[in-house]
């Protein structure tokens, strides 16, 4: 278990869905989480569900803690940033686009910044958090985060100039998920099924191709391939999707998500 005292600025669900995994895991102790959010009924609806300590006010959540986690929108980051900036202790955010270097220049560029971009189904335990490098944090902190991440799901690491890409693949990539989701289930619906049935076969179908994709090793185009057979039902429908520009739209809004993540990084 993590001997060291969190400080979460912020409680949203993201801060949440970590404080209640890494509780779940055993990762972390409730009494050595503390929580803080301009919004009370955010601090107290975490600290009456999971039992951690709801602060008052963001010196008194610095003084208590060793690291502290920030996670909030990016539109919050500056003001946050000035009011801890004035603490030695480590900072790690999981705001978007809001680099090590960024948050460096308001805090310092002596202090230890961990920058991580953590994704929302960390929420049911299989997240995928990827970590900035480099980071100035020293190894037993690194460390700290990495195990709490890895409670959560899967831990990667990227540079500084590919976490724009990073957002958008696997950052944003949960909400593309969920739309292919919602249409195969739409369409199911459309051929007949009842919506509960056409929502189980469309997530659970998404959930069964990932783990052959993970656990497999096979590349994704053969996989496809041994689902279609020759003038089969299959080919035909990606025959429909590739005429759509099924592949083409999903790759243009990638780009397009992480030109808005550089820009917002600016």
């Amino acid at each position: 278990m993590i001997e060291t005292k969190l400080g979460f600025i912020g409680a949203g669900n993201m801060a949440g869905a970590i404080i209640k995994g890494g509780l779940y895991k055993n990762v972390i102790n409730a009494g050595d989480i503390y929580v803080y959010d301009i919004d009370e009924t955010k601090s107290q609806s975490i600290k009456n569900s999971l039992n951690v300590c709801a602060c008052a006010g963001i010196d008194e959540l610095c003084e208590k803690s060793d690291m502290l986690i920030i996670a909030v929108k990016p539109g919050a980051m500056e003001p946050v940033l000035n009011a801890i900036k004035r603490y030695d202790k480590p900072v790690v955010s999981i705001a978007a686009g809001w680099g090590a270097e960024k948050i460096k220049g308001i805090l310092g560029v002596e202090k230890r910044v961990l920058r991580v971009m953590p994704n929302t189904p960390l929420m049911a335990g299989e997240g995928m958090s990827v970590f900035e490098t480099p980071d100035s944090l020293a190894v037993r902190e690194r460390e700290i985060i990495e195990r709490l991440f890895a409670s959560l799901g899967k831990v990667a690491y990227a540079p500084a100039k590919l976490m724009d890409a990073v957002t958008a693949v696997s950052g944003s990539g949960p909400a593309y998920v969920y739309m292919f989701i919602e249409a195969l289930a739409d369409a199911g619906v459309l051929c007949g099924l009842p919506r509960d049935v056409a929502l189980a076969l469309s997530s659970q179908t998404v959930l069964g191709a990932a783990k052959m994709v993970i656990e497999s090793g096979k590349h994704t185009g053969k996989l496809k391939d041994e689902v279609c057979s020759p003038a089969g039902t299959t080919i035909e429908a990606v025959k429909v999707l590739e005429q759509n520009g099924f592949r083409g739209a999903i790759i243009s809004a990638v780009e397009r998500c992480a030109n808005k993540s550089k820009a917002l990084s600016e």
